[in-house]
């Protein structure tokens, strides 16, 4: 799937296996990707709780709309340009009716070392994980 050599070292791994333990002890949050290949992704990574795919909803307004009555929203979209301005509307549509947490994303990133753009190339890591 990616043919570009990735060093990924054990610091890495350490860290990202416990963002996914972060993860998986926040109750009232749900986990916002753009789609499948993304969920499956943290899936395989054991992220066990909620993942929601935002192209599922079929528009902005019902993505807010069903969003609002979670308490705690945990964004993973990509960090392209579309990423990012989902990131926006969603920020925009949300702010005064839940809590919108980019703090994992900037972990992610932070852990990474920038190397994921997109969410489902988290599948590098998938047999280091586990």
């Amino acid at each position: 799937m990616y043919s570009k050599q990735v060093l990924i070292t054990d610091e890495e791994i350490e860290n990202l296996r416990n963002l996914v333990s972060q993860l998986n002890t926040k109750k009232d949050s749900v986990i916002i990707v753009e789609g499948k290949k993304d969920s499956q992704a943290l899936k395989k990574l054991g992220v066990s709780a909620k993942i929601l795919e935002f192209y599922r909803f079929g528009g902005i307004i019902k993505f807010a709309d069903a969003m609002a009555r979670y308490k705690n929203i945990i964004i993973f979209f990509d960090r392209d340009r579309k990423g990012k301005h989902l990131t926006r509307k969603t920020i925009q549509l949300l702010q005064r009716r839940t809590k919108i947490d980019l703090t994992y994303k900037r972990k992610l990133c932070s852990i990474t070392k920038g190397k994921i753009m997109f969410m489902e190339q988290l599948s590098i890591y998938e047999h280091y994980i586990n």
